[in-house]
C-alpha cells in the first residue's frame, strides 16, 4: 500500500570523526522516504528552495518515490549544520536556517489523499492536523515530534496525539511529554492520550514497542562503524512504516517485526553520510541483516 510522508527537506552540513560533508541532502521526509521505499511506494510532500539540485535525489525515481508533491519556492532550501563528537551521542548544532521551510504549509495533491499509511514527520503540530484532515480513510497514521513542539505547542500536539494510531518518539521526548521518568509508566500515560501503539527509540540501546496488551524490546543492530547518525530516527521510521505497509493484516507480530526492520534499515543509514549507504543496498541486503539480527536476539 502507498505511504504519504509530510516533512522537511534539507541540505545538511555534517562533521563527524570520519569526515565532513557540505550541503548534503537530508531532512525527515527524504530519510524516511528513502528507507520506506525498500518496501512500498512513497508519496512525498515538502518544500525546497530554488537552489535545490534535484539531481541529488534522482536515485529516488527508481525507488518507488513520487516527488511531485514537492513545492519549489522562491528562496533557499532549509539548511542545518552539526558536529558530532567521538561519542556520537553528543552533537553540537552549528546553525539552523529554516529559509523556505519557515513558511511551509503542506498542500496534499488529490492523488495523494488516498494514501493508506500516513507518516507525520517532524513539523508543527497544527500542520500535522491539517494533513490528517485532508486524507481519505487511512489505514494507519503515524506521528513523530520533538522537544521543541512538546514545550512550545503542547495544546496543538495533544490534539494530533488524540487522532493518530501510532506515535514514535525517543526516551527524552516521552519523559518531557509526560513528566514521568520511568519509560514503562510514561508509555501507559501516552497510550491513554489516544495512540494504540507507541514506539520509544533509545538510540544505541534499541527501541521498545508498547501497546495495551503487548510489550516488546529490541536492541539496536551492532554496527561496528557509525559514520554519521544524522537521520537515523527517520530511517528507523521509514523501515518500520514501510514494512507495515507490506502486511495484509496488522497484528502484534507485524508490529514487532516492523521494529526489527526499522532498526535494521537505520543500521545501514548510519554507516555513511547522508543516504550514501541506503543508495547502495537492496531489499535482499536488508533481509540478510535482519536474519542475522534475529540470530543475535534469540535465546
Amino acid at each position: 500500500m502507498s505511504i504519504l510522508v509530510v516533512g522537511s527537506i534539507a541540505l545538511d552540513t555534517v562533521e563527524t570523526p570520519y569526515g565532513k560533508v557540505n550541503d548534503s541532502p537530508g531532512g525527515s521526509a527524504l530519510y524516511f522516504s528513502t528507507a520506506a521505499s525498500f518496501f512500498a511506494p512513497v508519496n512525498v510532500v515538502g518544500v525546497v528552495g530554488e537552489d535545490f539540485d534535484f539531481n541529488l535525489v534522482d536515485f529516488l525515481k527508481a525507488k518507488q518515490v513520487d516527488l511531485s508533491g514537492l513545492k519549489v519556492e522562491k528562496g533557499d532550501t532549509f539548511r542545518w549544520g552539526g558536529r558530532y563528537h567521538d561519542n556520537m551521542n553528543q552533537r553540537d548544532t552549528l546553525f539552523t536556517y529554516l529559509n523556505v521551510f519557515e513558511k511551509f504549509k503542506p498542500e496534499i495533491p488529490e492523488n495523494y489523499r488516498s494514501s493508506k499509511f500516513v507518516f507525520l514527520a517532524n513539523i508543527h503540530p497544527e500542520l500535522q492536523l491539517e494533513v490528517l484532515k485532508s486524507i481519505n480513510s487511512p489505514t494507519l497514521t503515524i506521528l513523530d515530534t520533538m522537544n521543541f513542539w512538546i514545550s512550545g505547542s503542547r495544546a496543538a500536539l495533544e490534539k494530533v496525539i488524540e487522532r493518530v494510531d501510532v506515535m514514535i518518539l525517543n526516551d527524552e521526548e516521552i519523559r518531557e511529554l509526560t513528566g514521568i521518568q520511568n519509560i514503562n509508566i510514561a508509555s501507559r500515560a501516552i497510550l491513554k492520550m489516544g495512540p494504540k501503539v507507541l514506539v520509544v527509540k533509545k538510540g544505541e540501546h534499541g527501541a521498545v514497542l508498547i501497546t495495551k496488551d503487548d510489550f516488546f524490546s529490541a536492541p539496536a543492530y551492532p554496527v561496528e562503524k557509525v559514520v554519521d547518525p544524522t537521520g537515523a530516527g527517520d530511517s528507523f521510521a521509514g523501515g518500520f512504516v514501510g514494512y507495515l505497509a507490506c502486511c495484509t493484516k496488522l497484528n502484534d507480530t507485524d508490529f514487532r517485526k516492523a521494529v526489527a526492520y526499522g532498526s535494521t534499515v537505520a543500521s545501514f543509514s548510519v554507516e555513511s553520510f547522508s543516504f550514501d549507504m541506503l543508495k547502495r543496498i537492496t531489499r535482499e541486503d536488508i533481509d540478510k541483516r535482519l536474519e542475522n539480527f534475529r540470530k543475535i536476539t534469540q535465546f
